[in-house]
């Protein structure tokens, strides 16, 4: 019964999208009948390539209803299928759903002209003019603002007449970016007069000001040129020779104290402060510490007996907010000489503890499927910024021939500020049908984020796995474990060792969210390579397989490369497009000839091809005997996946979804247990494809997903002569070809 109501909500969900999608909405509904819907605008450049017309968009006071894909005005047409009556809910609820009808306002429209007219001026473009043209059909408007650039102007001379010395030599440094020639852009100059500022407050100059610079220019009108000349303003020259003096003094800073129990509700301490001073640093706090003294001293870069630096100021905020323990850093100045400074540096105290729940579930070909974990993560172990976190996840499947699987995971991490990070784990994994198997890890890895950054660097140092086998079953040991089958070495007891680097990379910024960016994550890895030289070196004999071991234990041997790009493409506030790529291949050599089984790739599931179960997809081809799921032969050693999914925040916490996944994966080399598995010219046959729709809850602290999967494209119907695309007329099955998913968390 659940299965059949959840069916119904998604067909339920898809219906009204495509009732929404298809149906002419009268879009005019909610417009007055003396007033035109403002159905499209756009910016047209005429006379030069140099004025993008899309960056010119952002100056419009008045644009149409939002788009998806260009063309439909999806939050419109919801906004369209309410009723008159305000009292009824089904009516408010689908007007904050949706999107009020942009009645065109000509005030609107005349200022957008004298915004657009204006910004072509900053740029260079004195004698730019803006007109419009208005196409109306059916109280529809089509708006167009047409910009004519005409010649632009541009720098014939630049001086820079400024007396004190370091100000004169920031201006005239090899970093300027002012030059005859350059068109005569307001926000080049601007820009000029922030670098200059930076550079001096940078050189100990606090009282130094962005406003103490001034442009003066003068323009011919006949051969379109501007003589511009940078001096200090008026206010500067004219003020008094104490107060210009004090502006041009170099500042050394006296003493810098950290206050470790600020609150930002401006609540008194609660209790007696404590008060330490060594070699110019002070340190004040209430109760016990919240950090080490050495601690802040490491991560704080402004010195005292230095000179005043802005861009150290700057730093120490990054390096002591990425600090776990402390919530919020505010820095500040006070003036306690002709010369001196005294730094205040204000700390409050972040949440030490916390603890995460997460769950998963999937429901495919009969067979239910639950996974569980909770985390734990204290801040500040030994008052040092430590931070610990220990984890546990288990996971459960029921299968119909009672071969239910579990698998358990506990894991724990130590890691220091600007240190390696030391961290532990311990998997059982138990099929009662095949085998029980346990993973003992421990590794070492140094993570580095430089300032400024979008980049984010992991490398791990060294990374090594004990992989166990304690009990085969009979059956699975007579078909896998056999001389013949390249596969077994995979269900071996083995030893890895070794070593890899994983970065990662955003464009988003905080101060433009609403704006596109990319995600990329790539890493590499490889294992086996300082034994195998040992084992050579040393003249080692290898096993009847031909394989080193070290401990009477085989090691393997491989490398590995993985990447991963999304694009997040924002609409708007409700609307996204994101695109998403996922690649990866793995190889084996030397000491092994297939790679271990824990390493290698697999298919399916909440965050790959939607349309399948989680390791039920691949590798190619394959196919499990009598169509049944065969975890142990559905991983491959070359993985791509792409996914397009777009994604419209409904109202409140709901969010739909609406999704496409295709991507399978691949072994690097022919093996016989794994028929038309390998990667070869034609594997872009073997892509599978699915489509869905999605439904999610978004609590800001974290996302409750549930996403329903149809397959589209089957590869592994090829070698059966059966058909691959699966639709109705194709025998298209809900038990075989429809998968649910429940998740925590965006796929990508």
């Amino acid at each position: 019964m659940p299965f059949i109501i959840m069916r119904k909500c998604a067909l339920y969900i898809s219906g009204v999208l495509l009732a929404v999608f298809f149906t002419a909405c009268n879009t005019l509904k909610f417009v007055p009948e003396d007033k035109m819907l403002l159905n499209k605008t756009r910016v047209e450049v005429t006379d030069t390539k140099q004025v993008q017309a899309t960056e010119l968009r952002k100056y419009l006071q008045q644009k149409q209803n939002s788009e998806i894909f260009g063309f439909w005005k999806l939050q419109l047409h919801v906004y369209d299928l309410a009723g008159m009556d305000s009292t009824k809910w089904i009516n408010r609820t689908l007007k904050k759903m949706g999107e009020a009808p942009e009645v065109f306002d000509p005030y609107l429209a005349s200022a957008s002209m004298q915004n657009l007219q204006r910004a072509m001026q900053n740029m260079g473009y004195f004698d730019a003019t803006v007109d419009t043209t208005m196409i109306v059909k059916n109280r529809k408007l089509k708006l167009i603002y047409d910009v004519t650039a005409r010649q632009p102007y541009s720098l014939a001379s630049y001086n820079v007449k400024l007396q004190q010395q370091d100000l004169k030599k920031a201006a005239t440094s090899g970093d300027c970016v002012v030059h005859e020639g350059m068109l005569f852009d307001a926000n080049v100059l601007d820009s000029e007069r922030d670098r200059i500022t930076s550079v001096m407050r940078k050189n100990g100059y606090y009282n130094f000001e962005k406003d103490f610079l001034q442009y003066e220019a003068d323009s011919a009108y006949q051969n379109h040129t501007v003589s511009c000349q940078l001096h200090l303003h008026d206010n500067v020259v004219n003020a008094p020779d104490s107060i210009r003096n004090m502006l041009f003094t170099q500042f050394i800073v006296e003493k810098v104290r950290f206050y470790m129990d600020y609150s930002p509700t401006g609540a008194a301490p609660d209790g007696p402060i404590t008060t330490e001073e060594e070699n110019g640093y002070v340190y004040s706090f209430v109760g016990k510490r919240l950090i080490r003294n050495y601690v802040l001293k490491r991560f704080c870069l402004i010195v005292p007996g230095r000179m005043y630096n802005e861009e150290l100021v700057e730093r120490t905020y990054a390096e002591l907010s990425a600090l776990g323990p402390i919530k919020y850093v505010d820095i500040s100045y006070e003036q306690t000489g002709p010369n001196t400074l005294e730094c205040a540096i204000v700390l409050s105290r972040s949440k030490l503890n916390s603890v995460s729940v997460e769950a998963e579930g999937t429901f495919s070909a009969g067979d239910w499927g639950v996974a569980g974990g909770a985390g734990y993560t204290n801040k500040n172990l030994f008052r040092g910024a430590e931070e610990l976190s220990l984890n546990a996840n288990v996971s459960y499947e029921w299968r119909k021939n009672g071969s239910n699987i579990l698998e358990a995971k506990a894991e724990a991490g130590l890691a220091f500020p600007k240190a390696p990070k030391i961290a532990v784990s311990y998997q059982f994994q138990k099929r009662p049908e095949e085998f029980t198997r346990t993973i003992a890890n421990a590794g070492l890895s140094y993570t580095l984020t430089p300032y400024k950054s979008n980049w984010r660097h992991v490398f791990s140092l060294t990374d090594i796995s004990y992989v166990y086998l304690p009990w085969i079953s009979k059956e699975f040991s007579d078909y896998f474990l056999e001389n013949s089958n390249t596969i077994r070495h995979s269900y071996e007891d083995h030893l890895i060792l070794g070593w890899g680097y994983n970065g990662s990379y955003t464009s988003f910024r905080k101060q433009a969210p609403l704006r596109p960016y990319i995600t990329l994550t790539y890493g590499i890895e490889t294992a086996g390579n300082l034994l195998y030289g040992a084992s050579k070196l040393f003249k080692q004999k290898p096993n009847d397989d031909g394989q080193y071991e070290l401990f009477s234990v085989t090691y393997a041997q491989y490398a590995k490369g993985d990447l991963s790009f999304t694009y997040h493409g924002i609409i708007n506030e409700k609307h996204r497009l994101v695109w998403h790529f996922v690649g990866g291949v793995a190889v084996p050599y030397g000491n092994a000839s297939v790679m271990p089984f824990e390493k290698r790739y697999y298919a399916g599931g909440a965050n790959s091809v939607r349309g399948w179960a989680i390791r039920t997809l691949g590798p190619g081809a394959y196919r499990g005997k009598d169509n049944l799921r065969d975890y142990n032969n559905q991983v491959g050693d070359v993985k791509l996946e792409m996914s397009l999914e777009y994604r419209w925040k409904v109202w409140s916490i709901f969010e739909l979804a609406a999704f496409t996944d295709a991507g399978n994966i691949w072994t690097i080399r022919d093996y016989q247990e794994q028929p038309h598995g390998q990667f070869t010219k034609d594997f872009y046959k073997e892509i599978a494809w699915s489509y869905g729709v999605g439904l999610r809850l978004d609590f800001s602290f974290f996302v409750f997903r549930v996403d329903f999967g149809v397959k589209l494209y089957d590869p592994s119907r090829i070698y059966y002569d059966q058909k691959q695309w699966r639709t109705a007329t194709n025998g298209l099955c809900w038990k075989d070809d429809m998968t649910f998913h429940f998740a925590i968390g965006y796929p990508f």
